[in-house]
């Protein structure tokens, strides 16, 4: 489990740098984030 928001600035850092088309989508709750989505989006060539 990530504890410290630089843990938490890091997991969010590295999905980002792992997706070429998507969106990571953060939930927060009461101030604190409690679920992130990621959605990868792959092309597929006519």
């Amino acid at each position: 489990m990530i504890k410290t928001n630089q843990e938490k600035a890091g997991y969010i850092l590295s999905l980002l740098e792992k997706i070429q088309y998507g969106s990571v989508t953060i939930i927060i709750q009461d101030g604190k984030i409690i679920q992130l989505d990621v959605t990868e989006k792959h092309r597929l060539s006519k």
